[in-house]
């Protein structure tokens, strides 16, 4: 399963008397209603109102939040590139506020620049060393760069800084289990849930280190706890799977695989798993529909289950 990490949006917006129901005479008012339209969901109304309220001589402060308004709007657009650019532009005009780093920072890792991410987070913990965010970011940004120690340093200050930042004690189990630590990583994901019991992502990584230690049962429970609470994940039915299949529970990681392909028709390893379920079963036919599916979906597992196929079906004495 994919390990994702959450990043923190903050963005400080304008506070000002809204101009809703009156025609636009300002750059404030502008301002003000752009981030009525960006509320509502009308991002390309929103940009055009913060277009306006910058191309008006105006005070810093409605500069600045039309900058960040706009950058916010455009980074849901995905228009990174524009976002940056707009924070760029709030750095000029306030070149020591730690949040137009940040949140540049942010826009940076969402668009994959690591390198630049990381020089924003650290500009941002420069300004502000007690805002525990940027070092939780900071994290994920050099661990997607590999550099996985100094991620856990950066994960270590944030819970020093915060001790009840629970995203932070998730992204620092990752970068541990990553390091095939898992005993630690299990602290840390108990450590989030303490703090936050709905974590989902935290109770499938914690099963997924305790899979590693062949704790099946207590991986099998983090599953089914996961699930009560987000019933539609395929991943999740997928990471059960592996683990009733390690367990020989063949039927019910046979259920879980096909819930998988239920949910996700485009899981290829689903495929094949489920085939190699059903070759284990006897149900060569079965089986070998789901591998021709799944050699289709990803031609590179042939190679890795092939030997397998071939192996099984020999040791039955079946023909090929």
């Amino acid at each position: 399963m994919k390990h994702l990490s959450f990043i923190v949006f903050i963005f400080l917006l304008a506070a000002t008397a809204s101009a809703q129901g009156q025609t636009p005479r300002t750059a404030e008012e502008y301002n003000n209603r752009g981030f009525e339209r960006q509320n509502s969901g009308d991002l390309d109304g929103a940009i055009t109102d913060y277009d306006k309220a910058l191309a008006m001589k105006a005070k810093p402060a409605v500069l600045l939040a039309a900058y960040n308004n706009r950058a916010n709007a455009r980074m849901r657009k995905n228009d990174f590139d524009g976002a940056i650019a707009d924070y760029g532009k709030a750095i000029e005009i306030e070149p020591e506020n730690f949040e137009n780093y940040f949140n540049r920072g942010v826009v940076r890792s969402a668009k994959g620049d690591d390198e630049s991410a990381i020089a924003d987070f650290t500009k941002a913990i420069e300004l502000a060393p007690q805002f525990a965010v940027a070092y939780n970011n900071r994290g994920n940004a050099r661990r997607a760069r590999g550099d996985v120690e100094g991620a856990i340093a950066d994960y270590n200050k944030a819970v020093e800084t915060n001790p009840r930042y629970a995203e932070a004690y998730y992204n620092r189990g990752i970068a541990l289990q990553s390091k095939e630590d898992p005993e630690s990583a299990i602290r840390d994901y108990s450590t989030a849930l303490e703090l936050a019991p709905q974590f989902t992502d935290a109770l499938v990584n914690r099963g997924q280190a305790k899979q590693t230690k062949h704790d099946l049962a207590g991986a099998i429970a983090d599953y089914n706890a996961a699930l009560q609470l987000k019933s539609d994940d395929a991943s999740i039915y997928f990471a059960r799977a592996t683990a009733l299949q390690a367990k020989k529970d063949f039927p019910g990681a046979l259920a879980d695989y096909s819930k998988t392909i239920e949910l996700d028709p485009t899981s290829s390893r689903a495929y094949a798993n489920r085939g190699a379920v059903r070759l284990l079963q006897h149900h060569d036919a079965e089986a070998d529909q789901d591998f021709a599916k799944a050699f289709k979906l990803e031609p590179g597992l042939k190679a890795e289950f092939e030997k397998f196929i071939v192996a099984t079906k020999r040791a039955r004495g079946t023909n090929q």
